[in-house]
């Protein structure tokens, strides 16, 4: 017997896991996500069917769903709740004071006040955060190195977006878009019935050059459509996580959000064990992944410059 199986006392006891998401089902990256969960749970010891369930529950892209969804999950009394980020968070803790809910991969849980603070979070919210003040800084300054003649450029963002981290950083960064030269304009889309189409259209009549993608799921979901766009178009664009380009964007600077859902494995290990989840520090990120790929460059006839190749942690061919 294992040394979790071992803590798992009474004997047989079975582990209830809801897993919480605003995506679809189908989306390749959220199964990439629960895949590495999984897996992460399988390394320290749970076994599905064995000492873990896993409910899973999907509000696929409508963000309005969250809530019944989530107090399905609090009906079949799961022992703990799953949840990729600070929206689906707070939809949760709507529903439960009492379960614990683990974030994977959190945007602004502090401003959209899911927690209190990371080193101490309070209440029944923990886990992990992919934010970081200066990310957009760096995405917004990598554009420009590849688009030096460019002066304008955009912030795709969802409206519901608005008090979250992401409006916050793009508020921040006017800074660096004014030491950079470049005018950076907000482009917002409604989550709930999102016009891409329309957003494109307003960036081409803007004469805007080049994208920076928000990480909100609001913008996310959208990725497939967002690509064909930026390639009609052809404006350039930058995204938030690996999984933009490793599927179609020309490039994505942030967190390693694949492997935070292998560290929110241990932090549901953590309080299976006894841990109280408003004593949990909520964990940054740890790695930053630069990723090109050049076969969206081809397609929009965009040179990306050596120096900016030299530093990107991988290049698609």
């Amino acid at each position: 017997m294992s040394g979790v199986e071992a803590w798992t006392q009474p004997a047989g006891k079975i582990w209830q896991i809801g897993f919480l998401t605003d995506s679809s089902a189908s989306d390749p990256v959220n199964l990439l996500r629960v895949d590495i969960f999984r897996q992460g749970l399988r390394d320290l010891g749970y076994v599905e069917g064995k000492n873990i369930n896993i409910e899973y529950r999907y509000a696929e892209g409508k963000s309005e769903r969250l809530a019944e969804l989530a107090d399905e999950l609090v009906r079949l009394k799961v022992d703990i709740l799953v949840v990729p980020n600070d929206t689906t968070a707070r939809a949760a803790k709507v529903s439960t004071t009492t379960i614990p809910i683990v974030m994977t991969s959190s945007g602004s849980p502090i401003g959209n006040r899911v927690i209190a603070s990371q080193a101490r979070p309070g209440g029944n919210v923990t886990g992990l955060t992919s934010y970081n003040a200066e990310l957009l800084d760096k995405r917004l300054g990598l554009l420009k190195e590849v688009l030096p003649k460019i002066t304008r450029f955009a912030f795709l963002n969802a409206e519901s977006a608005r008090q979250g981290g992401s409006a916050a950083a793009f508020k921040n960064a006017q800074g660096t878009a004014k030491f950079l030269g470049v005018r950076f304009q907000l482009v917002e889309v409604n989550a709930q019935n999102p016009d891409i189409d329309g957003a494109f259209r307003l960036m081409v009549k803007e004469r805007i050059g080049a994208l920076v993608t928000a990480p909100g799921p609001g913008v996310s979901i959208h990725r497939s459509r967002i690509w064909e766009l930026a390639a009609q178009y052809r404006i350039p664009a930058i995204h938030p996580t690996q999984q933009w380009a490793n599927q179609g964007g020309l490039m994505s600077y942030g967190a390693n959000t694949v492997e935070q859902s292998r560290r929110a494995a241990v932090y549901v290990d953590k309080i299976f064990k006894g841990a109280k989840p408003a004593d949990l520090p909520v964990e940054g990120p740890m790695k930053f992944e630069f990723v090109i790929n050049l076969q969206a460059a081809k397609k929009i006839g965009v040179t990306v410059p050596q120096s900016v190749l030299f530093r990107a942690d991988r290049v698609i061919q």
